[in-house]
């Protein structure tokens, strides 16, 4: 019987290439061993003659940031026509599109963060909004060029200098509490885990550094905030069009004894529709936690891979 060809995009040109080229040889290995055909395709601007040249009959997307979540590589996978995983081009771009996907989410009725587009340059001189309050990139993921700007705090002068965060960045009111993340496959939420980051909190570090973080499986959270999460993850995933797997970002702000209401509680952060995909990352130790191996994790993966997404 022919095997089928499988290829698995990873590396790309983005800021978070290293972590791709892990997670990408970590999904290679899995299909390898569960009988694949596998071709290892390290993403460069001819991607288009990349695909031709490897003719796979089914794309695994392991790319993570710009140039690998945000659409654009997507709708080389539409015009291409193979059957490819995870998200399209729609629910790609919306997602990794911090302030319209929040646009989005609190519509349907999840909480979010309250936040708003300013220039780079302008929040690097004066304050967006009162200080406790924090600076990220609109459309990136992994939590680079984050800044956290607390009461007393300057404006962070030294991000006019960073133009990879893009010319607008997202202010958002800074949320404390327990990070928690759910897991979504095909529209249904597996778990929560609660991350512990070494630092003050869950920033690139703490997501890749070995040590970085502790994950706490399932969650020690009361039932009412677990079964919230759980609900508004696949809510999330519904409500952007996602495909395959996505995960969902929470705060738990358990330490405001002010808020009686659990749902207020509860603030969603965003949504990623290209997770980290290493045995050890967040959702493969979901699905460990159901019975599913990584390898056939990345199996079933490959099995829900359609086109169009």
């Amino acid at each position: 019987m022919t095997k089928l060809r499988v290829a698995v995009l990873y590396g790309g040109m983005s800021s978070e290439r290293e972590v791709s080229l892990v997670s990408g040889a970590a999904c290679a290995d899995a299909l390898t061993a569960e009988g694949y055909d596998v071709t290892r395709i390290d993403v460069a601007p001819n991607l288009w003659e990349q695909l031709h040249a490897a003719d796979p009959d089914v794309v695994f997307n392991a790319l993570h940031g710009d140039w690998g979540e945000d659409g654009r590589v997507q709708g080389v996978l539409d015009m291409f026509g193979a059957p490819y995983t995870h998200s399209g081009v729609m629910a790609s771009a919306l997602a990794m599109d911090k302030h319209r996907s929040k646009a989005v989410l609190r519509d349907v009725g999840i909480n979010v963060p309250d936040g708003l587009l300013v220039p780079r340059i302008d929040a690097a001189k004066d304050h967006a909004m009162e200080p406790t309050y924090v600076l990220k990139p609109n459309g990136q993921g992994s939590s680079k060029s984050v800044y956290i700007v607390r009461e007393g705090d300057a404006p962070p002068a030294k991000m006019a200098e960073d133009s990879g965060m893009g010319e607008l960045v997202i202010c958002e009111r800074f949320v404390p509490g327990r990070e928690l993340t759910v897991s979504v496959m095909n529209g249904e939420a597996w778990d929560v885990t609660e991350i512990k980051p070494k630092n003050d909190f869950y920033d690139f570090d703490a997501k890749y550094s070995e040590g970085g973080s502790t994950h706490i499986l399932p969650a020690e959270i009361p039932d009412d905030v677990r079964e919230l999460c759980l609900s508004w993850a696949a809510l999330a995933h519904q409500a952007l069009g996602c495909r395959g797997v996505s995960r969902a970002d929470f705060i738990f702000s358990d330490i405001n004894a002010d808020l009686t209401d659990i749902v207020k509680k509860v603030v969603m952060l965003e949504v990623n529709t290209q997770p980290g995909m290493t045995p050890t990352s967040l959702v493969p130790e979901q699905a460990a936690l159901r019975g599913i191996s990584f390898s056939r994790l990345c199996r079933r993966i490959v099995e829900d891979a359609s086109w169009p997404r």
